[in-house]
């Protein structure tokens, strides 16, 4: 009898998803461009004209925020949307790297541009340069910080520049893990992971 029940149970219950949810794909796509995109514009900043540097830092600045707000909407997409499970024929510990892999990826999608905020709040110049998202709409920097001892704040400055920088070194090496991992999936063991996130 419990049998019947459990076959029927099972029957009944409803199928796992086989793919992400739209809005995760898109939000999975869009930060990925942005961070892509902000990086680039980072590591360009020392070698453009002088007069196009302050308009490219303030994009990646409003990237960054954006790329901050858009992870959050993210997180609480995932928290109340079951993602779809891994091949089965993956080894546990496979599975348990890309779960890693993805947890480390969300933190540093909110680390970065926190710390880069943190960076950009201790500017010593940052009371008499007004940051505004994309040039419209004014955000403010961190109080607490713009408010320190000057000699401290431009140490912290430093230090949070530095901590801007390794995240970012973090990223390209979790980014370049996460895209080879994808790739090995699907043209080496051919359990392809991509159709999952696939827009």
């Amino acid at each position: 009898m419990n049998t019947h029940a459990d076959s029927l149970t099972d029957s009944t219950a409803a199928p796992l998803p086989t793919r992400y949810t739209r809005t995760a794909i898109t939000l999975h796509w869009l930060i990925a461009l942005l961070m892509i995109g902000n990086v680039m514009l980072g590591l360009s900043a020392d070698s453009l004209p002088d007069d196009w540097v302050r308009p490219v830092i303030d994009t990646h600045k409003s990237i960054g925020i954006t790329v901050l707000g858009l992870a959050l909407l993210r997180i609480l997409w995932r928290v109340s949307h079951k993602p779809p499970p891994l091949p089965r024929e993956f080894p546990s510990w496979e599975k348990v790297a890309a779960h890693l892999a993805h947890f480390l990826l969300y933190l540093l999608m909110i680390a970065l541009p926190l710390s880069g905020w943190l960076h950009d709040s201790a500017w010593k110049d940052a009371a008499t340069h007004p940051m505004h998202l994309f040039n419209v709409i004014p955000w403010p920097r961190i109080g607490y910080v713009m408010n320190l001892d000057p000699a401290l704040k431009e140490t912290l400055h430093d230090r949070f520049g530095t901590l801007h920088t390794w995240l970012g070194y973090a990223l390209y090496a979790l980014l370049a893990m996460h895209i080879g991992g994808a790739l090995k999936h699907q043209w080496i063991d051919r359990k392809s992971v991509l159709r999952r996130m696939a827009p």
